[in-house]
């Protein structure tokens, strides 16, 4: 799986994204402008000692990740789309792009890739979920539709067994 923040603002927020995308073998790729430096505490704060396992590349532009990845197919998450992320079926390599927190992703991206764009639902007027907890519902659905394939599936506790009892 493949997560995009296009030009993220908030180093926390990619902070727990990064953790998020190391516990599930994500890759995740930055495009910028970003609103901070990866070598922010706030960041490695965020995610952890888990950053030094993050598949991580960042592109000078949205075209210049277009063209280092072949130009993929992506499913793009914004508040303004019609369908649910729960309506598209995810392959294993598939994109998943969340634009910056205080805009989302342009509408003329939106619009270049209106059969791709998938929505969380939410109750009346709220403008939008934070970005990590974005992240983590249609990432998070993407693995299931994929039977979580390469995860753990059931976890181990510390001083027991799951066959005591």
């Amino acid at each position: 799986m493949n997560i995009i923040l296009l030009e993220p603002e908030i180093p926390a927020n990619t902070g727990n994204i990064g953790r998020t995308c190391v516990a599930t073998g994500t890759r995740l790729h930055l495009i910028e402008p970003m609103g901070f430096r990866l070598n922010e505490k706030q960041i490695k704060r965020a995610g952890l000692d888990y950053w030094n396992d993050l598949d991580i590349t960042v592109y000078d532009s949205y075209n210049d990740f277009l063209v280092k990845n072949a130009y993929p197919k992506i499913y793009m998450a914004t508040t303004k789309a019609v369908k649910a992320y729960t309506d598209v079926r995810y392959k294993p390599d598939c994109y998943i792009m969340f634009g910056k927190e205080s805009a989302g992703i342009p509408e003329e991206l939106l619009l270049a890739n209106k059969d791709h764009c998938v929505r969380i639902p939410m109750v009346g007027d709220i403008r939008s979920l934070n970005l990590g907890n974005s992240v983590a519902i249609v990432l998070y659905e993407a693995l299931r539709q994929n039977n979580f394939a390469g995860m753990n599936i059931i976890g181990s506790l510390h001083s027991h067994t799951w066959d005591e009892g």
